[in-house]
């Protein structure tokens, strides 16, 4: 059993309590397992009703009935296998693009987050520390990487306190950013102040890990998203109109056809901002997996009990229909 918030309990049940039939009760739940695919977390609960128990597994949520899936291995791969499968965006993969920057910071937070579903014991509090502490300053380096910040003499890469001041005097800079700058700096500086000291608490507990890794990644969030903004030149509000309805643009231009490029455009007046070089116009960067060719095999695998629908609460199991082997021959021959 893997340790869960009352939220993520109650995220679950009215989860399953929505995909079920009136009057249905969960009688018994508990998060047994969590596995990261390509960044992404994916819980397991074990959830038992009146009437049948379930695998619910996260990102994105679906249930699986332990009467079709009695091993949760099982069930784990079915659902990556249709997380993997599901057509992603263009502007899904325009999302993507934008972190990639920042992979290395959000990799850092996806291991401390799945090592905090395991730990027991001190040690490994503080290695979530530790975990922690590294996030932030990947989240540093990638800043330096990104763009250049004017500083004589510049601070050592590896001086966080220092980056931290000069990126927020810098993305937040003037009068009229005084608070928000305040705010930034303070986020920024706590998160690594109490990672720091979780490394090396011996009094630290789960629910310190558990801080140190949500105010870590409130802070990496919001401050890597200020980075972009400023790196590419994107204003709080449109020059022309004062709108803030501002959204990314990506294109190429023809004597650079290989790059990349993207600026702010005004939803409302369509003023349009400078075009910056954001990486390489490649398959690569735009899809998670390349697939070539046909496969020309004529070997299958199926399933004991061929798995023709997915069962949902207040249903039967389906009995599979018997079809016709279509260009395959008698294998008893």
């Amino acid at each position: 059993m893997l340790p869960a918030t009352e939220e993520e309990k109650a995220d679950v049940v009215r989860y399953l309590l929505s995909q079920s039939p009136a009057r249905t009760k969960v009688t018994f739940l508990q998060k047994v397992y969590s596995e990261a695919l390509i960044g992404h977390r994916h819980d397991v609960w074990d959830v038992h009703t009146g009437k049948g128990r379930w695998w619910v597994i996260t990102n994105p949520t679906n249930l699986y009935s332990q009467e079709q899936f009695p091993n949760m291995d099982l069930a784990v791969t079915f659902h990556m296998g249709l997380c993997l499968r599901i057509p992603r965006t263009q502007q899904q993969r325009k999302s993507d693009r934008r972190i990639i920057p920042f992979g290395s910071v959000f990799t850092h937070l996806v291991e401390a987050t799945d090592a905090l579903g395991q730990a027991q014991n001190v040690p490994d509090y503080q290695a979530i520390g530790m975990r922690a502490r590294e996030a932030l300053l990947a989240f540093i380096r990638a800043a330096q990487d990104i763009t250049e910040w004017t500083m004589e003499p510049a601070p050592k890469r590896a001086d966080f306190r220092a980056w931290t001041d000069l990126i927020c005097n810098t993305a937040l800079g003037g009068s009229a950013q005084q608070e928000r700058r305040h705010l930034f700096k303070a986020m920024l500086t706590e998160a690594w102040v109490f990672s720091n000291w979780l490394t090396h608490a011996h009094s630290a507990t789960w629910h310190d890990a558990e801080a140190a890794i949500a105010a870590v990644e409130h802070a990496l969030g919001l401050a890597s998203s200020l980075v972009l903004r400023h790196a590419r030149e994107v204003p709080e509000q449109c020059p022309e109109c004062g709108s803030p309805h501002l959204s990314p643009q990506e294109g190429w231009r023809e004597d650079l056809p290989e790059i990349a490029w993207e600026r702010p455009v005004c939803g409302d007046c369509g003023w349009m901002g400078k075009g910056v070089p954001i990486g390489p116009r490649d398959g690569e960067t735009d899809e998670l997996f390349i697939r070539e060719g046909a496969d020309e095999g004529d070997d299958c695998v199926i399933m004991t009990v061929p798995l023709v629908a997915l069962k949902k609460p207040g249903e039967g199991v389906k009995p599979a229909r018997r079809g016709r082997n279509v260009g395959r021959k008698n294998p008893r021959g």
